[in-house]
């Protein structure tokens, strides 16, 4: 996702490739929105990176093709990929040409996990990936591509869980966006990250939500791993 956006430049020079062991690249862009100084970085960024880069276009149930072809033009112009695939998440429309195109450029291999079991990201990781989903949901123009959350504490019990996370931006005005007046905004934030984790997790869930800024985030490869689930894991292996 996002994360890899912001460490594109590292994993081309080998800084952490092998922990991240990234094949491919798929930048995803909203369609419906135009294009912006933070998708021309982003897909900047993606030509640094060595291997095949997919760009998907998604939300294209909310545009024509008079607008599509367009921006599909602009984006070829703007940087090299083997693919730009148009799709609609919410309607499932290319969502399978997508996974076709990633499938068809990685090495098959022995499964790993059983398949009855969806993911391997731990619960913590999945928290933090929530609360940004929210976060962005909740803002506009440059504010997503700049949020970041790393969860601080998991805390289970048998009746609660707690959580304290962090939500990193790169500038004060960001911070300013995400707390919005009177903190409404990272409430609404908070409230609806809070009650998507108590249906996922079966269980009341606590959630404490706080803004730091963190100046380029995004071009800071130590910071970056910190948001890495397996590297999260070996740090609290370690306490």
């Amino acid at each position: 996702g996002d994360v890899l956006d912001g460490a594109l430049a590292d994993v081309a020079r080998g800084h952490f490739g092998q922990e991240l062991d990234a094949l491919v690249v798929a930048l995803l862009l909203d369609a419906s929105e135009k294009v912006g100084q933070s998708e021309l970085r982003a897909i900047a960024r993606a030509q640094s990176f060595a291997g095949p880069r997919l760009l998907l276009l998604n939300k294209i149930d909310r545009v024509e093709k008079t607008t599509l072809l367009p921006l599909i033009e602009r984006c070829q112009r703007e940087g090299e990929f083997a693919e730009i695939i148009p799709i609609s998440a919410l309607k499932g429309s290319g969502v399978e040409d997508a996974l076709a195109a990633m499938i068809a450029r990685l090495p098959e291999g022995a499964p790993f996990f059983p398949p009855d079991q969806i993911t391997d990201q731990p619960e913590r990781f999945l928290a933090a990936e929530i609360v940004r989903e929210k976060a962005m949901s909740a803002t506009r123009e440059e504010v997503p591509h700049a949020v970041a959350v790393i969860v601080e504490s998991f805390e289970e019990t048998p009746k609660i869980v707690r959580i304290s996370a962090t939500v990193h931006v790169e500038r004060e005005g960001q911070k300013g966006i995400l707390i919005g007046a009177g903190g409404l905004t990272l409430k609404r934030i908070g409230t609806e990250a809070r009650r998507e984790l108590e249906v996922l997790l079966g269980t009341k869930v606590f959630l404490e939500l706080r803004v730091k800024v963190s100046s380029d985030w995004r071009d800071n490869p130590a910071l970056v791993r910190q948001m890495d689930w397996r590297r999260q894991l070996e740090q609290l292996g370690g306490e």
